[in-house]
């Protein structure tokens, strides 16, 4: 509770935020704009976690990046800012354009800039423009953003979810027909057996905490895979329990915790299928119940006989290889979940973000689908997402796919022909700014400059891009970088009142757990001359869209989004039946997710076993020299994507900084390490390009041999654009290979 309260006095308004928290995830309120776990309908006493409370605290600052602020400082200066210094700045209060002469940001007023957005969108070439969504708008703008984009003539909406979980929208369809998870929170109620792969709660989504300290409680065992020692999958200290308060007790969590590579969770899930089937089949010659589910494979699924030949053919010497676990341990887990009747598999980008991350997600199907986990109650797949509505928004249509568009039933809507062609997602985004078939950027919030691979050369094209709108809140890197005409247009924040001409908004989000739920703003906005998204998109169609018969009434959507709500029902009558009159209940409502009824929208009409490719994970990168390492890029606990809150890491140890290299002490020793020592850590790919990140602080810590970590933003310099995952091309972030060099001097810590 300490760093909440620390951040909630450097932001200011501390009685104002401390009685937002209140109402946050709450039926009368709004939703967190952090993570995408689910709110129950029956709530804790609060219904937010640390970063939830940071979150809220960062948006509803008294601090202002006004026109003062652009006065003083230009945009030059600003480049050399820190990441949490530019948004420490505080909250945007006005419209701004780039001026080329005094190199700042000057005030324009609203018709201005959406009056010479609409000119400039208008002489570019509709494939040459980009309009991107960091995942945090609500459905309501979401839908009105893609529509316009369509209607503007381009499939180009790339969204956060190509860099984070594409990678399950590609894997799920395939093997189970849909592309999201399968569980509710009910099923965390029912379940007996929880798996972890790649996904640290503690940081990412701490209100989950509460129902793995429930399970762990009704005796749950959960077995864990991660590369790192995460102190929220060992334990937690619930901070609304007066006795845990006051004791200092804690709930263990996970009852076997297997340190796997990075890179290595193929070849562990392998592992354990492998062991569950040598199992099985002791199990049946001696006449006894059999291990795996025959009646569900034989009536549900297909692939069955190949993937089990792939597993049971699979030595394991590679498997130990690969995986960097014993036989035994695995054998344990295949145990355990053995004796399960249901179980859950959880999984964050730890599995998502490499070569064959596609494959990873399949995985994990093909293990739950051997006990028949998927479609009854207690069991499922449960991909963790990060922003608290990606899932939403790629439901309403934000997408460069085009079969994943209703686009006959938007043509019929809107009488117009929308474009079929395949969008760019974000490493073709990046690609296109790099060789200058980019034109214009459009961002629907978020940080892209900084979020994506490639630092040194994005940020070089992004430079020579005609036009550049960032929508947002506050103040980040990605609005410095700029185009030739740029603007920087000030929102409303999801935790301020949104009053209309229709009166006070709400708006709807969906979780990760695809249930629908309400939010509505409770404080009064930091500026008079905010708009909300939904507006701003409205008023930049309005300027660069012809009027013809089918346009959408914008005024009227932006004016009352319960509007936005029926056209969206309108287009998606399957999955939003009753939109308007539902949105209210308690615990929200949930989409329909066939897969959770046993229906597989698969070509096939079944599940599928996928048969894994390769053990090695990223085949396309390896580490080739001695005393070469696997970096895993990170996230602390006090950060929430690439916004940073403060420069500790106490679940960590770590204190004042985020120049570091976390590393195993025998790699450190074999190489001739101190704790403390500055490092220079250098990619080691041949592609003739240097990419470098200096100033690393050399850290011990328990992570397997030949792997390292280092956080996220500051990385991402290492990461080749190229190496990305198959098919769903998201960024490989968790195995780069790197070799290391002593640097000379003394290592500062970071101040803001």
């Amino acid at each position: 509770m300490q760093s909440v309260r620390e951040i909630l006095s450097r932001e200011g308004a501390v009685a104002g935020t401390a009685m937002a928290l209140v109402r946050q995830n709450r039926e009368s309120g709004f939703a967190c704009v952090s993570c995408a776990w689910p709110k129950p309908a029956k709530g804790h006493l609060f219904e937010f976690c640390e970063n939830g409370a940071k979150a809220t605290a960062w948006e509803g600052t008294d601090r202002r990046a006004d026109a003062a602020f652009f006065a003083r400082h230009r945009l030059s200066e600003l480049e050399t800012w820190s990441d949490y210094a530019l948004e420490e700045a505080g909250r945007l209060t006005e419209p701004l354009r780039w001026d080329v002469a005094s190199d700042r940001y000057l005030p324009v007023d609203w018709a201005t800039a959406f009056a010479e957005i609409g000119a400039e969108l208008k002489q570019i070439d509709p494939k040459a423009a980009v309009f991107y969504a960091s995942g945090r708008a609500s459905l309501e703008t979401s839908y009105m953003y893609a529509l316009f984009a369509r209607l503007y003539g381009t499939n180009n909406l790339p969204d956060s979810s190509n860099m984070c979980h594409e990678s399950t929208s590609v894997g799920l369809p395939k093997s189970i027909g849909v592309p999201v998870g399968t569980v509710t929170l009910d099923d965390f109620e029912k379940t007996d057996c929880l798996f972890f792969f790649g996904q640290n709660v503690g940081s990412n989504s701490p209100r989950m905490l509460h129902d793995l300290q429930s399970a762990r409680k009704r005796g749950v065992p959960i077995i864990t895979f991660n590369p790192l020692r995460e102190r929220g999958l060992e334990r937690f200290a619930n901070p609304q329990s007066p006795l845990q308060m006051l004791s200092g007790s804690s709930t263990p969590i996970s009852t076997q915790y297997h340190t796997v590579k990075t890179g290595g969770d193929s070849a562990a899930i392998r592992g354990i299928c492998k062991a569950l089937l040598v199992a099985d089949r002791q199990a049946m010659f001696a006449g006894r119940e059999r291990l795996i589910d025959t009646a569900f494979i034989t009536e549900h699924t297909q692939g069955f006989g190949a993937f089990e030949l792939a597993a049971l053919n699979c030595d394991w010497q590679d498997i130990e290889r690969e995986s960097g676990l014993s036989r035994a341990a695995l054998e344990d887990a295949a145990r355990v979940y053995g004796q399960s009747k249901a179980a859950i598999g959880i999984y964050g980008m730890g599995l998502t973000q490499h070569r064959l991350g596609v494959q990873n997600v399949q995985m994990v199907v093909n293990l739950l689908l051997l006990r028949g986990n998927i479609g009854r109650p207690g069991a499922g797949v449960c991909p963790v997402r990060g922003h608290s509505n990606v899932q939403g928004q790629r439901t309403v249509g934000i997408t460069e796919k085009p079969e994943l568009a209703p686009l006959d039933r938007l043509a019929e809507l809107y009488q117009f022909d929308p474009p079929r062609d395949k969008g760019l997602c974000t490493v073709d985004v990046c690609k296109g700014v790099i060789d200058g078939s980019v034109h214009a950027f459009i961002g629907l919030g978020g940080n892209f400059v900084r979020a994506v691979p490639e630092t040194e050369a994005v940020e070089r094209g992004w430079r020579k891009l005609r036009l550049t709108v960032q929508i947002a809140t506050k103040l980040n890197r990605s609005h410095l970088i700029h185009g030739e005409v740029s603007y920087l247009l000030p929102c409303l924040g999801r935790i301020e009142r949104d009053h209309q001409a229709s009166g006070e908004q709400r708006v709807s989000i969906e979780d990760s757990t695809s249930c629908v739920h309400s939010s509505r703003g409770v404080r009064k906005p930091a500026s008079e001359q905010l708009l909300s998204e939904a507006r701003i998109v409205a008023e930049m169609a309005k300027a660069t869209l012809p009027l013809r018969a089918g346009t959408p009434d914008w005024d009227a959507w932006a004016g009352d989004y319960a509007q936005v709500r029926d056209a969206i029902e309108a287009t998606y009558p399957e999955q939003f039946r009753d939109f308007n009159q539902r949105l209210g209940q308690p615990g929200g409502f949930h989409r329909p997710i066939p897969a959770r009824h046993r229906i597989w929208k698969t070509p096939s009409g079944k599940a599928n076993f996928a048969v894994p490719k390769s053990l090695v994970e990223d085949p396309d990168a390896p580490v080739r020299a001695a005393g070469g390492l696997r970096l895993m890029t990170l996230r602390s606990n006090d950060q929430f994507n690439t916004t940073v809150y403060g420069f500790d890491d106490r679940f960590r140890g770590i204190v004042g900084t985020r120049r570091v290299l976390l590393m195993n002490a025998e790699d450190m020793k074999q190489q001739g390490f101190a704790e403390g020592d500055p490092v220079r850590v250098s990619t080691d790919v041949d592609d003739g390009i240097i990419r470098v990140v200096p100033g690393l602080r050399v850290t011990t810590y328990d992570i397997p041999r030949g792997c390292c970590g280092g956080y996220y933003p500051e990385c991402n310099p290492l990461i080749p654009l190229w190496h990305h995952a198959d098919e769903s091309k998201v960024p490989a972030a968790k195995w780069i290979p790197v070799r290391l060099q002593r640097e000379a001097g003394v290592w500062i810590a970071e101040v803001g």
